[in-house]
This record gives C-alpha cells, structure tokens and sequence, in this order.
C-alpha cells in the first residue's frame, strides 16, 4: 500500500508559479510510473502530467511548455513545477502512482494509488 499526500497549492494571480509536491509512504516509488491529474470546478478529472521510472516525461498539450514533472526517488518524492498560471489551472491538483508499471500513463484508470488532492487557485 502506497499513502500519497500534495502540498504546495494555494492561491495565484496569472503568470505566477507554483511548486506542488507529493510525498508517498508505505513502500518505495522508484519503479512505478507516477502522474499527476487535476479536477477544476464543475469538471471531469483530466491528465496533466506523467513520468516514468526512468523519467521519461508526457504532458497534456494545456500545460506543455508551463509545467514541468519531476521526481526524487532518493526521498520518494513526486513534484509539478507550474510556470505562467492561468484562471484555467485552476483546480483540486491529485498525485497518482502506478503499482504494477514503470510506465508514464495519461489514463487516470492505469494508476493505483492517489492522494487527496490540493487545491490550487488562478486569478485574473
């Protein structure tokens, strides 16, 4: 069993950054391939971003080139670095990991193990 926990959300004003970060306890992550996910107001959750145990990267065409996935297995840490915000990133932001792959997934239905979410708020 793998226990997540986000932190780092809050509130932004557009074009500021943000760091969230994830930390997992129960059993090391290093070979599991671990995404990140996000829900916003009155909408599905959607896919952000993912990494895999060798740290090959895939990201959601919205947060390419803003966002940035990264892990530290050393600490079983899983973190976003999200640059240039916007009003849209706003959401309740999930880690994710995988028990059974080293792969990167964009489908939340491959991961395992999620933690509770931590919100995050854009504003104009």
């Amino acid at each position: 069993q793998v226990h997540l926990v986000e932190s780092g959300g809050g509130l932004a004003q557009a074009g500021d950054s943000l760091r969230l970060s994830c930390a997992a306890s129960g059993r090391t992550v290093s070979d599991s391939g671990m995404g990140w996910f996000r829900q916003g107001p009155g909408k599905e959750r959607e896919f952000v971003a993912t990494i895999s145990f060798v740290g090959t990267t895939y990201y959601a065409d919205s947060v390419k080139g803003r966002f940035t996935i990264s892990r530290d297995d050393a600490k079983n840490m899983l973190y976003l670095q999200m640059n240039s915000l916007k009003p849209e990133d706003t959401a309740v932001y999930y880690c994710a990991v995988r028990r059974h792959s080293g792969a990167y997934s964009s489908t939340s239905r491959a991961y395992d193990y999620w933690g509770q979410g931590t919100q995050v708020t854009v504003s104009s």
